[in-house]
């Protein structure tokens, strides 16, 4: 959580307005159990101390897709874990601060190292920035997997370019998207007293597109909104997470989580684009040709 306070004092502080890093699903969510490549990953600093969890989704076996902010290493982080259960916190104990079940966030609990759970020392982003560079902050991350995740399926990213054409036929297109991340559910309020709330599980919501071309956009950034009936919005703990273009059963991946403009996490969302050639590129130079051809692409 360290990691997003000191993200949002950042962004606070240079755009002057309430911009907080993206969360977890809040509104009106469901239970995600339609994306097994979705995961929560946990960044460790070189001590192997917990620093800041997020969300993820799996290209490849090895090859899994974050925000830049998560796998932040001039921050500090050197090694990640993933886990790939749906309900991989649900069992959190407080006091022991482990989920004996998953072994989150410590561990790869008996029998789940390389079935639900791997490890990682690879870690990349594509020059994070922030709000320093707003609206383009090279928000996209790679966690290179130790082990490697044997699945029925993986996220596909859209092809280059996918997203321009909802600019300008709006009225021709599914505006729908899907959000999917383990982030918080409730933000605290400072009015209400209630505190933060997190069931540590993979949920997910819809929500539709607000702007592609607003100064926080301008093609880097997808803005979605979602704040109840029917619709969900990302907090805390979402970031990295996917946004799906279509609702519940699409794979298609458009944006990974990134910030939003309310620190309450009221459901106005802004996502990095993977759409575009510059991060289709830096993605094939990270992984290589051989494992670049593993991912799949699509049209919208």
């Amino acid at each position: 959580m360290r990691k997003l306070f000191v993200l949002m004092a950042a962004l606070i502080g240079t755009l002057a307005i309430a911009v907080a890093p993206g969360g977890a699903i809040t509104g009106d969510w469901v239970e995600d159990n339609e994306h097994p490549f979705v995961g929560l990953v946990v960044f460790y600093d070189e001590d192997g101390e917990f620093l800041w969890r997020c969300t993820g989704s799996l290209l490849t076996p090895t090859v899994f897709l974050t925000a830049g902010h998560c796998a932040d290493t001039v921050s500090g982080a050197v090694t990640a874990r993933v886990y790939f259960q749906q309900d991989a916190g649900v069992n959190y104990d407080p006091v022991t601060q482990v989920d004996p079940v998953s072994g989150y966030p410590e561990y790869c609990a008996d029998g789940t190292l390389g079935e639900t759970c791997a490890t990682s020392d690879e870690l990349y982003n594509i020059g994070f920035t922030g709000s320093l560079t707003l609206p383009n902050t090279h928000d996209v991350g790679l966690v290179i997997l130790d082990q490697p995740i044997e699945l029925s399926e993986y996220g596909v990213l859209a092809e280059a370019g996918s997203l321009d054409q909802l600019a300008t036929q709006r009225g021709l297109q599914d505006l729908t998207f899907t959000v999917s991340g383990y982030g918080l559910t409730y933000r605290q309020n400072v009015n209400n007293k209630k505190p933060n709330e997190s069931y540590r599980e993979r949920l997910m919501a819809l929500s539709h597109l607000v702007n592609l071309n607003s100064a926080f956009n301008a093609g880097f950034n997808l803005q979605t909104v979602g704040n109840g009936q029917g619709e969900g919005g990302t907090c805390s703990g979402d970031s990295g997470g996917p946004v799906f273009y279509g609702g519940y059963e699409s794979n298609i991946i458009v944006a990974v989580t990134s910030f939003g403009l309310n620190a309450l996490c009221r459901g106005t969302d802004f996502a990095y684009r993977t759409d575009t050639e510059t991060v289709i590129e830096w993605i094939r130079e990270v992984v290589g040709e051989e494992e670049f051809a593993k991912i799949q692409f699509t049209t919208i």
